[in-house]
């Protein structure tokens, strides 16, 4: 990655990423970082009260400082949180998504320029139609891929639905991660095995494990704000545009996308094509945002996905073939945090191994 050579050129600053999850809480890393938040879930509590830890380590691999906590890998952000998911099992963060519409619109009508949405699950038209106001006002939006490539490998939703950009997994060594949902849900990837995340709502201690698809979501938007950051007259198409041309794939695979995210190509090498900017890469060639559905009319989410993979020849490859120009995958093994600090100030280095149970 050569983060703290992409640091040298940007940070970040200047863009806000609305973090839509189960809240932020006010950590040592996030301070000075988060904005006051809204919390749209319905349940007891506020923006910044995260009951499992999940959004609120989404928020640190993007935006933290890295003290006394994860190091983030666009420090300069500012985050604005979103509640919307606040079970601690997956049972209840499902039920939390009854929500997830009204935390969208709530995003786009912020000053986010970014919209992570660390989660995933079952079509909702309400989702879509939010979806689509956001991508009118100019949003850009990540959305997790799911991590069910072992069990039935069901694309999640919002990620499926044309104008998010869904995002898939990959591990230390630049290979698609096992548990990393594919298929047309998957635009791009980025790191998402080995990353701790807080294993609770005291947020005092960080479990090793896998971040899943939710890090890779947030890594990939704290990715974008650095080349947001570096061309802030770019629109969310430009920039999601120069993503795709540097991820290093020419046409999009099942398990990848169009590759891994290197925003150190267009920071530090100015590499990258931002294209037409009110034509979003992810449509078909010659359509535009007028070619999707209305915001009433039934679901067709997967359609413009669909027709833009079929013009390329898809391929089944699970690993990242990276030419020696365009760097080795396995630099992503620095990524967010070289160090996590954990309760009583222990060390924990970011590489660990999967858990055996």
């Amino acid at each position: 990655m050569q983060a703290e050579k992409m640091w040298k050129v940007g940070t970040g600053e200047g863009i806000t990423v609305a973090v839509i999850d189960s809240g932020v809480g006010e950590t040592a890393s996030l301070q000075g970082k988060l904005l006051p938040g809204q919390d749209v879930s319905g349940k007891a509590g506020g923006a910044n009260d995260d009951v499992s830890g999940h959004g609120t380590t989404m928020a640190e691999l993007i935006a933290g400082t890295g003290e006394g906590g994860l190091q983030g890998l666009a420090p300069g952000v500012t985050i604005f949180p979103v509640r919307t998911a606040t079970g601690q099992t997956e049972a209840e963060s499902n039920a939390g998504r009854s929500t997830l519409d009204k935390a969208i619109r709530t995003a786009a009508d912020s000053r986010a320029q970014i919209l992570n949405i660390s989660l995933g699950g079952e079509y909702s038209a309400a989702d879509e139609r939010a979806v689509k106001y956001a991508a009118s006002k100019g949003k850009l939006i990540f959305a997790a891929a799911g991590n069910d490539a072992e069990g039935e490998n069901k694309a999640d939703f919002p990620a499926l639905l044309t104008e998010v950009v869904g995002v898939g997994a990959v591990d230390k060594k630049g290979t698609i991660a096992k548990f990393s949902s594919h298929g047309k849900v998957v635009d791009i990837a980025a790191p998402g095995s080995d990353i701790p995340t807080y294993c609770d709502k005291a947020l005092d201690r960080y479990c090793t494990g896998d971040g899943g698809t939710s890090a890779a979501t947030a890594l990939t938007s704290a990715s974008a704000a650095l080349i947001w950051s570096k061309h802030p007259e770019w629109t969310a198409n430009q920039v999601l545009n120069v993503l795709i041309d540097t991820a290093g794939e020419k046409t999009p695979s099942t398990y990848l996308g169009w590759g891994i995210v290197k925003p150190r190509l267009n920071l530090l090498e100015n590499k990258g094509d931002p294209g037409a900017p009110d034509h979003n890469p992810l449509m078909p060639a010659g359509a535009d945002a007028s070619a999707s559905p209305a915001p009433d009319a039934p679901a067709t989410a997967e359609d413009a996905k669909a027709d833009a993979k079929a013009k390329a020849a898809d391929r089944t490859d699970k690993t990242a073939a990276e030419s020696e120009d365009d760097g080795n995958p396995t630099l992503w093994v620095a990524l967010a945090a070289a160090l996590v600090l954990g309760a009583g100030g222990g060390a924990y280095a970011l590489i660990r191994r999967r858990p055996t149970a």
